[in-house]
């Protein structure tokens, strides 16, 4: 940095300065680098082109109406049998689950297999279902292949989610959403299609609770894991080199 307005400072120094960039990237650049708020993707119209542009196919987002009851707390409504997105699209889980994440851990990348029907070509069914000309969600086999519903009780974490199906194109999205408990317009459910990978960190200073339903019973051989090292404790230096004694 040449400006004579450092010259109070010794050469050494000078020569490291650096200058942080404080402009503000398109959506389409933050959404797959730095990442953005949930409400600033759920304000997104759906006829937006640049939805088309940066959205992981099958993936939604749509926000939970949170209520502050003064001297209570919050309540919320997530969704109803008969309106909003999981109606749309005709999806209905068949187990609700609910987990913890501690402060300062996250879950490494997961992801569940996308169901192919017997003799259709796995590019050419996905491409069918998701491709620039979406088919109908009816043909979606929810009961073959889980699907994930989740949204967050309390706290805020950032999901990152990476498109890996065959023939359909390989995108990225980050964003930050925030548990009800504070009402926000980052307080959202998200809707995790299989062959998208998912992974999620806490960014509050205090622990998650998260609720999560999914198309699909339990079943161990349809989790698949990628980069998910992170979720392994570390040990200090020294007792490891105790243990290979």
């Amino acid at each position: 940095m040449g400006s004579s307005s450092w010259n109070s400072l010794r050469p050494e120094a000078r020569n490291k300065l650096e200058q942080r960039d404080y402009s503000r990237p398109p959506l389409a650049e933050r959404v797959q680098s730095e990442g953005v708020a949930a409400g600033e993707l759920v304000r997104l119209a759906s006829d937006d082109p640049l939805r088309d542009e940066i959205w992981i196919r099958g993936l939604e987002i749509f926000p939970i109406n949170a209520y502050r009851q003064r001297h209570r707390g919050t309540f919320a409504e997530l969704t109803r049998d008969t309106e909003g997105i999981l109606a749309q699209i005709g999806l209905r889980p068949r187990q609700w689950s609910t987990a913890s994440m501690l402060a300062g851990t996250a879950k490494g990348f997961h992801i569940h297999p996308a169901y192919i029907p017997e003799g259709r070509d796995p590019e050419e069914w996905l491409k069918h279902l998701y491709g620039a000309q979406h088919a109908s969600t009816l043909e979606r086999p929810y009961d073959r292949e889980q699907w994930d519903v989740m949204y967050l009780l309390n706290g805020v974490a950032e999901f990152v989610f990476v498109d890996e199906r065959a023939g359909l194109p390989r995108r990225v999205m980050r964003l930050y959403v925030e548990g009800y408990a504070h009402p926000s317009a980052d307080n959202v459910a998200l809707v995790i299609p299989p062959g998208v990978a998912h992974a999620i960190r806490v960014e509050s200073s205090y622990d998650i609770y998260m609720v999560y339903g999914t198309t699909t019973v339990f079943d161990p051989t349809n989790e698949g894991r990628i980069a998910s090292q992170i979720e392994l404790p570390l040990l200090p230096k020294e007792w490891e080199q105790h243990l290979r004694m």
